[in-house]
């Protein structure tokens, strides 16, 4: 049960950074870890058929699997606009503007590699 309550208190803990993050770079570790600790959490209640079969542990899954497509979704759009901004400030005409009022390029929203890992549950 030690492993079970360590994962919820890092699900926890993590969405606490994620809401209290500044800034593009401090948000994206904190949405990072907050992914990676959902897995561990998906990786927990595959392991107890009991829990798994609960509606409400069903429903939570669910809404946890469409928070993380749109986490994924809004990362793709941020970094698209990221993009768009980064190439108007190098294309004439607009980089003159840009340089006048000192515009610098953007940082994407990268997603580690640890996100895209399969997770791992030993429960021993």
């Amino acid at each position: 049960m030690a492993y079970e309550q360590e994962t919820l208190t890092r699900v926890v803990a993590a969405r606490g950074a994620a809401i209290q993050a500044k800034g593009t770079a401090e948000q994206a570790k904190a949405e990072n870890l907050l992914t990676e600790s959902l897995k561990s959490l998906f990786a927990v209640v595959e392991n107890y058929p009991d829990l798994k079969a609960n509606q409400n542990v069903a429903s939570l899954q669910e809404e946890l699997t469409g928070t993380e497509n749109k986490i994924s979704f809004a990362r793709q759009y941020y970094n698209d606009s990221v993009m768009t901004f980064n190439n108007l400030i190098q294309s004439i005409p607009s980089n003159v503007i840009a340089s006048v009022f000192n515009f610098q390029p953007s940082e994407y929203f990268e997603a580690g590699e640890e996100a895209k890992a399969v997770p791992k549950a030993d429960l021993r």
